[in-house]
């Protein structure tokens, strides 16, 4: 699968002075993020911070919410990019197999990373995944699973249930919720996955 399985999404045309602003404001996102975590975010904190009015973080993000969903925006076409156009496993190159373990160690590295992002990024404070219309997971594995002639009853069917298995919520029920201790979280259900992808391409048809 050396072609892109869904475009990039082409962000919508801005003014210079308004992509300058959100790139700013972005970056000193991360940097309090990073200084104080996403506590000290706010929307005052932000617009003083990186020196800015009010209004113009309101209009760019509209909630606090707002400013986390587009840090993870922002880092999921990063992350599409080198799916669609990075070096293999995780990008084109590789068998199938290879491809679904690298993308769901990598999806994983992703969530377990931004994972406090994701949180804050939803006003009742669930686990939010990429957002959606940058979220290629399912598309992908649709085609990985076609390509991969496994005989499968429901190619389409299955697809979805390996999605599921990475979405937010479930990812970060396991990594927190369910106790896993910070640092062994991502290894473990990289691991996890890809004992799945192992199993699904050594079983045998009935």
């Amino acid at each position: 699968m050396d072609r892109p399985v869904v475009p990039l999404g082409r962000p919508r045309a801005e003014r210079a002075d308004a992509k300058r602003n959100r790139l700013r404001l972005l970056a000193v996102a991360r940097e309090m993020i990073a200084e104080g975590g996403v506590g000290s975010v706010t929307m005052d904190a932000l617009a003083e911070r990186a020196g800015l009015g009010k209004g113009t973080v309101f209009r760019r993000f509209g909630t606090r919410a707002g400013i986390f969903k587009a840090l993870l925006e922002e880092e999921a076409h990063r992350f599409q990019e080198q799916v669609l156009n990075g070096p293999p496993p995780l990008g084109p190159g590789a068998r199938a197999e290879a491809r679904l373990v690298a993308y769901g160690r990598a999806r994983i590295d992703f969530l377990i990373d931004n994972l406090d992002v994701a949180r804050a990024a939803t006003d009742r404070g669930f686990v939010a995944g990429p957002p959606a219309a940058v979220d290629m997971t399912l598309t992908h594995f649709r085609v990985l699973l076609r390509e991969a002639g496994l005989g499968l009853r429901d190619p389409e069917i299955l697809a979805v249930q390996l999605a599921a298995a990475l979405e937010g919520p479930l990812l970060g029920y396991q990594a927190q919720g369910a106790g896993l201790p910070a640092p062994e979280a991502g290894p473990r259900l990289a691991d996890g996955w890809r004992d799945l992808v192992e199993r699904l391409f050594r079983g045998e048809p009935n």
